[in-house]
């Protein structure tokens, strides 16, 4: 795991932006995982605006959404399948049968949930998993003692997730659903690189057990730790309890791999 720190959070999603658009110039067939909530509407704004510019072509790549709610239909304004529609599908124009999405609308999650997993394995796995961090230190819906090798699965949803997604209920967390179908831990480690973004001072608590506490089933994100190629950007507020500040700084200066962001001043 690499933590990267930048001063604030238009910074933070700027390079992520920026590192999903060099993924896609290396790879235009990329598949890439995608998340959604608040802190990525500022990061498909970007690749929205980058593709309409001609800076980069996301017409060829290939999604999978990390989770869906239960029982909201996608056409339903607050379900994940509408907002990746708003904020990225349409924008570029991305042909529908290369979107993917949990099905929280099945007769039969489970089966469902098997057949998504089949589907990411037909397109050959994800190359690039985009993530957030909820408020229990959860990626996608694997809340609080989610097996660290669970596959997608209809998960039951925690009171401090629902509260944290309330936005787009209303403000009323008794109005989101109760449950999710969600890509499980073992799914999302299995994407060949995990690029999580965190922030704001409300996610520092929980950013710095993620990252630099104990792994273990209580906070899901804790198993990123032994992914082989996770990069986690944050900003100055959501970087205020790690301990290694100094150490993350010092690798973000000296590695070359981030010499190209390093000379761009809007990074």
């Amino acid at each position: 795991m690499e933590i990267i720190i930048r001063p604030t959070a238009v910074h933070a999603a700027r390079l992520v932006s920026r590192i999903v658009i060099a993924r896609v110039r290396a790879t235009p067939e990329l598949v890439l995982g995608c998340a959604t909530g608040r802190t990525m509407d500022p990061v498909y704004a970007a690749l929205v605006n980058a593709h309409q510019a001609g800076a980069v072509d996301l017409s060829r790549i290939t999604t999978f959404n990390l989770d869906e709610y239960v029982g909201l239909p996608p056409d339903d304004p607050r379900s994940y399948h509408h907002y990746m529609v708003e904020q990225l599908f349409e924008p570029i124009g991305l042909p529908a049968e290369r979107t993917h999405l949990p099905n929280g609308m099945a007769d039969d999650l489970a089966a469902a949930a098997l057949a998504y997993e089949q589907r990411i394995r037909d397109a050959g796995g994800i190359d690039l998993q985009l993530l957030g961090l909820g408020v229990t230190g959860h990626i996608g819906f694997n809340e609080p003692l989610s097996s660290l090798m669970s596959r997608t699965r209809e998960k039951a949803l925690t009171p401090e997730t629902r509260a944290q997604n309330a936005g787009l209920f209303g403000g009323d967390p008794e109005e989101v659903p109760k449950r999710a179908v969600t890509m499980g831990v073992g799914s999302i480690l299995d994407a060949r690189e995990a690029l999580m973004l965190v922030t704001g001072s409300a996610k520092a608590s929980v950013l710095a057990a993620a990252t630099e506490g104990p792994i273990t089933a209580r906070i899901s994100a804790t198993a990123l730790q032994l992914h082989r190629h996770c990069v986690v950007v944050v900003d100055e507020a959501a970087a205020a309890e790690l301990e290694g500040v100094d150490y993350y700084r010092f690798l973000y200066a000296e590695e070359p791999e981030w010499a190209p962001y390093r000379s761009d001043p809007t990074l």
